[in-house]
């Protein structure tokens, strides 16, 4: 049970961390298009799928083209993809990574390019 609170606080802080810092992104770089929609609301429009960190490596890797796809359509900037991505993990893959976070990246305060997260996703998730 304890374990589970554990996984639960953890979630809710990766979660409050990745909107704060895709808050500030928003704040340091004003909308190109005028007030139109932010990047998380496009993104959200998409109706990107989330992924739970099935063991199948063919899900993992359909996630992956399925995000990549949905970047491309709203030219996402490579600034905003792993916070985009990472949004979307649930389950088992949001516990991998907030531990990433706290272990490799300083609970995020380092910034992971987007070519790092999908190098360290498929190789948990396709091995």
């Amino acid at each position: 049970m304890q374990g589970l609170v554990q996984t639960m606080q953890t979630q809710a802080h990766t979660q409050a961390a990745l909107q704060a810092q895709l808050e500030a992104q928003q704040a340091q770089v004003p909308a190109q298009d005028h007030g139109g929609p932010s990047t998380m609301e496009r993104f959200n429009r998409m109706l990107p799928p989330s992924f739970k960190g099935e063991s199948d490596p063919l899900m993992a890797e359909s996630w992956m083209r399925e995000i990549e796809k949905i970047f491309r359509a709203i030219r996402c900037a490579d600034d905003d993809k792993v916070t985009l991505a990472t949004y979307m993990l649930q389950e088992r893959a949001d516990v991998w990574w907030a531990s990433l976070l706290r272990t490799r990246f300083e609970d995020g305060a380092i910034d992971v390019a987007w070519v790092e997260f999908a190098r360290l996703f498929r190789a948990k998730f396709v091995p």
